[in-house]
């Protein structure tokens, strides 16, 4: 198994970074990765200092895979995400869009928390279950350099609690190589994550990533054991829903084989959304896959 450490940490998916690790279709890798803070607060008296590092989500990466062009697509299998540190962080310094209502004189509430025996100590009276997720993971573009902030077709910062251990996150490759990248570790996230910092931490996960020859996708899905999610990102929100909507459609029709009208009245009555981070509106439309085997009416 191979072990690609921190080393140098970028701010961008792009096509430009030279490999770091190159592997075969179906090898596995242990991947460390800063948390989306860059390393700034490890106690409670540290703080975001936005001057010295203004960039938040840093990525390990990226990873070369054999074989991958564009128009295939890479399945990134998630087995387990593990503290570094024993400890999360997060911080409510920027209310954002909630000013309007809560104002303006937020603390800046840096918050560190132990992590022990698979539950996160928030307090000395409130524990949270350790459910660790990728927060930005994702292949290179063929045009521009998206940074870590947003998220898009090649994935990015999505922000879903669904990008998580058992699950198979699947991108587009857009160059030779598919240069994938991730980062921004949470050992727990809420959804829409809102005060725009999870449960932040520096960790080790480990994935098997498989090429899919020929296998063109518009943008990210995730594989469950139980579920298929299509993703889409952007705002207004009602737009990412409806394009996510639209996505699974359109999945459910090329490998299910139901008609897209019948998935459309169907989805309608049994299907589900997760939400990433508010601000940005990605958007995970998912649909339980009991529903998508035998005949089809």
């Amino acid at each position: 198994m191979k072990h690609l450490p921190i080393g140098p940490l970028h701010y961008e998916f792009s096509r430009h970074h030279e490999p770091r690790l190159r592997i075969e279709s179906g090898e596995t890798v242990i991947v460390a990765s800063e948390d989306a803070l860059s390393g700034q607060i490890r106690t409670n008296a540290d703080r975001r200092d936005k001057v010295a590092m203004p960039y938040s989500n840093p990525l390990t990466g990226p990873i070369w895979i054999e074989g991958a062009e564009p128009g295939d697509s890479l399945a990134v299998t998630i087995h387990e995400i593990r503290p570094t540190l024993g400890q999360c962080a997060t911080r409510t310094a920027d209310p954002k869009q909630l000013c309007e209502w809560l104002g303006t004189d937020c603390p800046h509430g840096t918050h560190v928390c132990p992590i022990r025996e698979d539950l996160i100590h928030w307090s000395d009276s409130i524990t949270i279950p350790y459910r660790p997720m990728i927060g930005c993971i994702g292949t290179a573009p063929d045009w521009g350099a998206p940074t870590t902030a947003p998220a898009g077709p090649h994935g990015g910062n999505m922000d879903l609690i669904e990008t998580a251990p058992g699950n198979t996150i699947v991108f587009p490759v857009f160059v030779p190589g598919g240069l994938l990248s991730l980062g921004d570790a949470h050992a727990a996230m809420g959804h829409g994550e809102l005060s725009a910092t999870g449960l932040e931490m520096p960790a080790e996960t480990t994935i098997t990533v498989d090429l899919r020859k020929g296998r063109t996708i518009p943008g990210p899905r995730i594989e469950s054991p139980s579920e298929i999610m299509a993703i889409a990102s952007g705002a207004p929100m009602e737009r990412s829903t409806a394009q996510a909507f639209a996505h699974l459609i359109l999945w459910m029709e090329s490998e299910f084989g139901w008609d897209r009208w019948r998935a459309y009245d169907l989805l309608t009555h049994v299907a589900r959304l997760s939400i990433g981070y508010y601000g940005i509106g990605t958007v995970a439309a998912k649909i339980d896959r009991r529903y998508l085997t035998g005949a089809h009416p």
